[in-house]
């Protein structure tokens, strides 16, 4: 009788743990075919409009995102290249060509630091499914326009242009990390050295100046453009100048992952690995942060589901670089992701996928609203986890 007892436990022991597991570890599949449908219903809006979704107004309409010029403007189609590459659905391919249409003859601008990104996630997506040599031509010029920005003195790519009044002289922030992806890949495709030696010397100057000792980083780093020194460290979008900005703090871990990538430099791992550190005990128990770490009204302030897509994607890419795994903190987070808490239901929010992400607080925009990059983000974390 007792070993017939002692075998109930043991199998009502295993049967628990297996429904704890189960509940721990997402569904990737059925969670990227969510997106999937979702999503394909934000592309007939956007098709039939000939437009690039960025988010939705205060009266649930879409925002389409601006056609003179929107750094978000990249984010669907490189979500579209996504789709295209999960399902090979023609659909997605098309729609990719069709919205990189309405931002190509961006790749001469040189007054905006964001073409890395614009261009990376868009074209450099589409160039990397099919190999089409026009695509290839326009991250080119695009790199070409974006390193006019870089200053020798500095060490850095400038990102914003200021007026001779302003307050800053030389703005940089975290930001532009997620613009040396597409220089690193520049050096690769063309075997031009100077794309990826410029990359080098922003993110070594960035990493001297843009963090603090506990990993977290600043978001905005003001330099003297004759000397090169630090003037002031501030923020724009994060709750104050010594606060840690979420989505900059994901930026960060992302971009020094991608360093390593190209260049095994083990001085950006384990930077990356700092600021993981950073990010993971900072955050709150469901994976997704607070818009800034340090807001003042916790836990009564809003999520930044943006941030929490960024850092996971980055998360998983740098689980495969390091000895120290990241599995149990990446499941938990695209686990919430996939929640009916932040994940909209199939025909709502306009057709997003996620949903409440913040652009800027500080500047009351874009508060608790859908971004398209913070699925693009998403579908990218979905894709790498897959793969």
């Amino acid at each position: 009788m007792k070993t017939v007892k002692m075998l109930l436990i043991l199998l009502l022991f295993i049967s628990c743990n297996n429904k704890t597991d189960k509940k721990e570890k997402p569904e990737v599949d059925k969670q990227l075919t969510a997106v999937e449908k979702q999503l394909s219903l934000l592309l007939e809006k956007a098709v039939e409009k000939n437009r690039i979704p960025r988010t939705t107004n205060k009266d649930n309409s879409i925002y389409w995102a601006p056609l003179k010029f929107d750094w978000t403007e990249g984010f669907f189609p490189g979500t579209c290249w996504y789709l295209y590459e999960a399902t090979k659905d023609e659909k997605w391919k098309n729609g990719a060509e069709q919205f990189q249409k309405l931002i190509e003859s961006h790749k001469t601008i040189t007054n905006n630091h964001d073409l890395g990104f614009i261009f990376n996630c868009s074209f450099g997506n589409g160039y990397r499914l099919t190999k089409n040599e026009d695509f290839k031509q326009v991250l080119i010029v695009s790199g070409n326009s974006l390193i006019t920005r870089f200053n020798e003195k500095v060490g850095c790519i400038q990102s914003w242009d200021v007026g001779p009044n302003h307050r800053w002289k030389f703005p940089v922030i975290i930001d532009n990390m997620m613009n040396l992806e597409l220089l690193f890949e520049l050096t690769k495709l063309t075997g031009d050295p100077k794309y990826k030696e410029i990359a080098i010397i922003h993110a070594n100057t960035t990493m001297k100046n843009h963090f603090r000792d506990d990993y977290s980083s600043y978001h905005v780093i003001d330099y003297d453009l004759e000397t090169g020194a630090v003037r002031n460290r501030n923020t724009a979008q994060g709750f104050s100048d010594k606060s840690s900005w979420a989505r900059g703090q994901a930026w960060g871990l992302y971009g020094y992952t991608v360093c390593y990538r190209y260049t095994k430099d083990k001085r950006y791992l384990e930077q990356a690995q700092n600021i993981a550190k950073y990010i993971i005990d900072a955050m709150p128990e469901d994976g997704i942060p607070y818009w800034d770490y340090n807001a003042p009204n916790i836990p009564n302030e809003k999520r930044d589901v943006s941030a929490a897509a960024i850092a996971t994607s980055a998360l998983i890419e740098l689980d495969g670089y390091t000895t120290e795994s990241y599995l149990s903190f990446i499941n938990k987070s695209i686990v919430s992701l996939g929640s009916e808490v932040y994940n909209a239901k199939l025909g709502e929010n306009n057709g997003f996928a996620l949903m409440h992400s913040v652009g800027s607080i500080p500047h009351k925009a874009e508060v608790d609203v859908p971004l398209n990059y913070a699925d693009y983000y998403y579908v990218e974390a979905l894709m790498r986890l897959i793969k």
